[in-house]
């Protein structure tokens, strides 16, 4: 099968090839919020870039549980404009454009001053950097039902938007991905224990999403393969889970692992000599793959169109691309004309995990706000220097942050 092979979706809907650029977090929302002028430059260089299917960073879907200070939130209609907006560039060259939407639970930062929801009052374990987040509240039965409630208006308002699909993030540490793990969920209720209790929330969301949505509408779930943690969420019951959402439309499974505790996702934190390497979420989804009844798509490390071809031969339906697309956005269509780049960026060899890929974030941020601005990117850029200038900026967005939803909640009606 080639890269660039059209993919039919279960719902009919047609992905023009099989090359994704996976979801980053760019934090360039504007000052209320909704998509910038800014990323939506940013999204119309991927548009036009040749990817088959372009995903948001995260879109949350409530103002008060954030995964950053300048992140987009959609709980609404009040700017809708500026989201078709968006959506239009990421559809310029013709591509489909799906939403990640998502709540981050304990993984809140606390300088945004914010109660942190989880299903249980288990704080993240990050050693000398765990005081960046707060122990979290236990989540009761009504904000549940409420977080389950914004999952679907936030789909519902994506399509309004004129985006073709959503993807619900289950992976990566976040709310979803915390009840999936024992060793963030503790609940001794129907949220709790079992794989199949631990997994009802996202089963619940999936189906209220696909409840809202047209059937027209992709509906995906980013799943991790593994927590990569001793005791946390396995690739076994990884298994489990994409069986148990099989039979509610779901069009797509992206494949992922990690955490911030673990950050297995974070392609500097591995060592890329070998393709094999390069795509090491490859392993997992061929395992998964023999219990999928949906496409599958493999994120993590590529930068290779070797690399991406592997996946596609290994039976996978995509291969979704990071950090490569952030470095050189028309990366998709140089390899269709035949070429073989393979942009990089400066290699972190750093002990710290946590903080190793803290500053790999930070990199790949700084190449999209270069993008965003209509500037060449800066792959050599100095991990340390990306860090320092990433939590400044974090601090200037967070007090903006702090201001608007102080502002927000005061003229609530």
């Amino acid at each position: 099968m080639s890269l660039f092979a059209p993919l039919t979706l279960p719902n009919g809907a047609i992905i023009p090839n099989r090359i994704a650029k996976a979801a980053m977090e760019e934090n360039l929302a504007d000052a209320d919020h909704a998509p910038s002028a800014a990323l939506i430059r940013l999204y119309r260089a991927w548009g036009e870039g040749g990817a088959g299917l372009i995903i948001t960073g995260n879109v949350m879907v409530d103002a008060r549980a954030m995964t950053g200070p300048a992140g987009v939130v959609l709980e609404d209609d009040r700017h809708l404009d500026r989201f078709r907006a968006w959506a239009g560039a990421m559809r310029a060259g013709g591509g489909q454009a799906w939403m990640q939407i998502n709540h981050p639970g304990r993984q809140t930062p606390a300088a945004l001053a914010q109660d942190a929801l989880a299903p249980s009052a288990i704080a993240l374990d990050l050693g000398a950097q765990s005081k960046r987040f707060p122990v979290p509240r236990a989540m009761t039965a009504d904000d549940i039902a409420d977080v389950e409630h914004r999952f679907a208006t936030t789909a519902a308002l994506a399509e309004r938007a004129r985006f073709t699909g959503v993807e619900i993030h289950a992976a990566h540490g976040y709310l979803l991905s915390q009840f999936l793990s024992p060793l963030a969920n503790h609940r001794a209720d129907r949220w709790g224990g079992s794989l199949e209790n631990r997994a009802r929330l996202l089963v619940d969301v999936v189906r209220a999403v696909r409840a809202a949505v047209s059937p027209g509408f992709a509906v995906a779930v980013k799943l991790n393969s593994a927590d990569f943690q001793r005791g946390g969420f396995s690739p076994e019951d990884a298994r489990a889970v994409v069986a148990m959402i099989g039979p509610l439309g779901v069009d797509l499974v992206e494949l992922s692992g990690g955490s911030y505790e673990a950050p297995a996702m974070m392609g500097a934190s591995r060592d890329e000599r070998t393709l094999a390497r390069e795509a090491y979420f490859l392993d997992f989804a061929r395992d998964i793959a023999a219990v999928a009844t949906m496409p599958l798509m493999v994120t993590g490390g590529i930068r290779r169109r070797a690399a991406a071809e592997q996946v596609i031969a290994g039976g996978v339906a995509m291969a979704g691309i990071a950090t490569a697309i952030a470095i050189q956005p028309d990366l998709p269509e140089r390899w269709r004309r035949g070429g073989d780049d393979a942009p990089a960026l400066r290699a972190i060899t750093w002990k710290n995990k946590p903080l190793a890929s803290s500053a790999h974030m930070s990199a790949v941020r700084y190449q999209l706000a270069r993008l965003s601005r209509g500037r060449l990117t800066a792959p050599n850029v100095s991990p340390l220097w990306a860090l320092i200038t990433a939590q400044l900026a974090a601090k200037r967005r967070a007090r903006r942050y702090r201001r608007w939803i102080t502002a927000r909640a005061a003229n609530a009606p």
